[in-house]
């Protein structure tokens, strides 16, 4: 590691000492203390680097960490109120020398913590990191050239993962900018606002769509319950938008008056373009204005954009920005597209009670998901709602009648009239206006790719979110500017982890998914046995009605680990997150079957299955193991 300065080498040194003394480190370079006469806390080397103790824990014999048997889960109990106590000295300590040590201490204490067993790799590599960082955490970036920057983070677009790398990055000691078009919601500019497209025009107002548009649904079943005389009654498009509207606005006051704010965070109404690999031209909304900073890192976190194809009339046709403030509910309309976004809005539409056709170029709905899965929705959908679903077919004209309606020429030639067309045919990256160039940033399309530290290839300018065209999902985009400011910013070695990551299509039933899908598994594990259970739920049963619920469990039958996990039911979105913490952390089919179920519910059908349904043995699907049994003798 190059060092630049006594207090730094003090600092590294002080937290090999840490780390030695923990003895999780059996390959350190640096010596083990000797064992100690009595043991002191791990927090006396904060109050000594506080300078409330005259003179180092480490030159005393009585200092701590030595001692035969201790192992880093010992350091536990001392390491979490020393975690505390290092946040204080790096926030309240003028001296960087002081910020710098507390910031090293933090990563030794973090870690001992949470009973991470770190490599001796991972503790060389978090002091690279640190000490690379280590101007970063004081009050003005010092440039190699002894040049200041303004702050020590820029972080263009408000979107969920900038608004938690700004955040993170804050608490490490940076001083850190975060610029966004505007911080109310609304149409002008870009639909663009605090809190990006999840809280704006994406999963908040979506669910809370979705919420409104199972009423019918539920209130249907009563009778059969015994509740007599119940009817939808009338849905008033007006008071949900306006209910909507100002629960939008209380969460954008949320994200600038408290969750950046209490941070520590600059907020500046602004978009922003690069000028060069350590400078930001930010283009101030109210104003007009352009004016320029200086930053020791960039982040981008400009988010995706709804894609429309170029056919005549596309000017006409809606995406998922704009339904979310229509003046009136289209009493007809046709939605176009086959992912997830699309099958959102044509169910969420259907349950207000438009009059829905999806139309989708492919044979399936839903590519990528699990077959099964893609299947049974499709039949579910077919039969328990009033959507027509049509297949193989694309609109090639929209044109705008006299009365306002729209008519949706199709590839086949056939056409219909509707009141509204919204296209949910994938999103892109929001790239145009970056300026990428002037920093020498590569792009691929429109999207940025990044290593798996959301860096670019340039050192300085980071990426996270939909932009880098990842998965595009607000809890990965959050995973991922956590990351990139604990590395950064906080010496720690944090590569995002993209595998095994739980999601959801909220549409009626929901679809959970974490891990690989049947196929994906046959080719990158060969042997596999697979799991599945398709009944009625209880809820359902009264009514007779023909909801059906479809459970799947994937198997490596050579590790017996569940690698994937599928399901179709009311509430799986709610069921997947704790499936996937078990998916995640490793667990087998035995762990399951060891779990005793919640009864009666649907979910304890994932404990209770107890026979594969089929195999796979050498990438091929088997209905039994005495096939390969008997292709093995043959």
């Amino acid at each position: 590691v190059t060092l630049k300065s006594p207090e730094i080498q003090l600092s590294c040194e002080i937290f090999c000492r840490i780390l030695a003394g923990a003895g999780s480190c059996p390959n350190s370079r640096f010596p083990r203390p000797a064992p100690p006469a009595r043991r002191k806390p791990a927090r006396a080397y904060f109050f000594w680097l506080a300078g409330f103790l005259p003179s180092s824990p480490l030159s005393s014999p009585n200092r701590p960490g030595g001692g035969r048997g201790k192992t880093w889960k010992t350091m536990m109990r001392p390491a979490r109120g020393l975690v505390t106590s290092s946040h204080f000295l790096r926030h309240h300590h003028t001296s960087r020398a002081m910020k710098v040590m507390s910031s090293l201490l933090l990563t030794a204490a973090s870690a001992a913590a949470f009973q991470v067993r770190p490599t001796a790799k991972t503790y060389l590599r978090a002091m690279n990191r640190v000490a690379s960082s280590a101007s970063a955490s004081s009050l003005s970036a010092e440039a190699s050239n002894g040049e200041s920057y303004d702050y020590d983070l820029v972080v263009i677009g408000g979107g969920s993962g900038g608004v938690r790398a700004s955040r993170i990055a804050a608490g490490h000691g940076a001083k850190v900018a975060l610029l966004e078009s505007k911080l109310k919601h609304g149409v002008s500019p870009y639909f663009a606002a605090i809190g990006g497209t999840c809280v704006n025009v994406g999963c908040v107002p979506k669910k809370l769509m979705v919420f409104a548009s199972r009423y019918p649904g539920e209130i249907g079943e009563m009778a059969g319950y015994g509740w007599e005389g119940a009817t939808p009654g009338e849905f008033n498009w007006d008071t949900f938008m306006a209910a909507k509207n100002e629960e939008i606005t209380r969460l954008n006051n949320v994200y600038s008056n408290v969750i950046l704010k209490n941070a520590g965070v600059e907020i500046i109404e602004a978009t922003g373009s690069l000028d060069g690999p350590n400078a930001v031209n930010m283009h101030i909304t109210e104003t007009g204005e352009t004016k320029k900073v200086t930053a020791k890192k960039i982040l981008i976190g400009v988010g995706g954009w709804p894609f429309k194809p170029s056919i005549p009339g596309i000017e006409h046709a809606i995406t998922s920005n704009e339904i979310f403030y229509l003046k009136e509910q289209p009493k007809s309309m046709v939605v176009v597209g086959g992912g997830f976004i699309a099958l959102e809005f044509a169910t969420i539409m259907d349950g207000l009670g438009t009059d829905v056709k999806l139309m989708y170029r492919g044979d399936l709905f839903l590519r990528g998901f699990d077959q099964d899965m893609r299947e049974h929705l499709k039949e579910e959908m077919t039969n328990n709602s009033n959507i027509d679903l049509q297949f193989n077919t694309d609109p090639k004209e929209i044109i705008k009648n006299d009365d306002g309606s729209l008519t949706v020429v199709t590839s086949n030639g056939d056409s219909v009239t509707v009141d509204a067309v919204m296209y949910a045919t994938g999103r892109k990256g929001k790239i145009e206006g970056l300026n990428l160039e002037s920093a020498g940033v590569e792009n691929s399309g429109s999207f940025i790719p990044v290593n798996e530290y959301s860096e670019t290839n340039v050192p300085s300018v980071y990426a996270v979110g939909d932009i880098t065209n990842r998965i595009a999902l607000t809890p990965v985009a959050l995973m991922e500017g956590h990351c990139m400011a604990d590395t950064v910013f906080g010496g720690m070695d944090r590569p995002s982890d993209h595998e095994y990551v739980a999601a959801t299509v909220f549409t009626t039933p929901e679809i959970g998914t974490v891990g690989y899908t049947e196929e994906q598994a046959a080719e990158k594990f060969g042997d596999l046995d697979v799991y599945k259970s398709r009944f009625r739920p209880m809820k359902h049963s009264f009514p007779k009605s023909e909801m059906y619920t479809l459970f799947k469990i994937i198997v490596d039958a050579a590790s017996d680990r569940v690698v994937g996990v599928h399901i179709a039911t009311d509430g799986a979105g709610e069921m997947m997150q704790g499936i996937g913490i078990a998916v995640k952390m490793g667990a087998t089919k035995k762990d399951f079957d060891n779990t005793i179920g919640i009864h009666p519910t649907s979910a304890e059908e994932l404990v209770t299955m107890r026979t594969p349904s089929y195999y796979y043995r050498g990438g091929k699907k088997v209905d039994s193991l005495e096939e390969v049994k008997e292709a093995v003798a043959a």
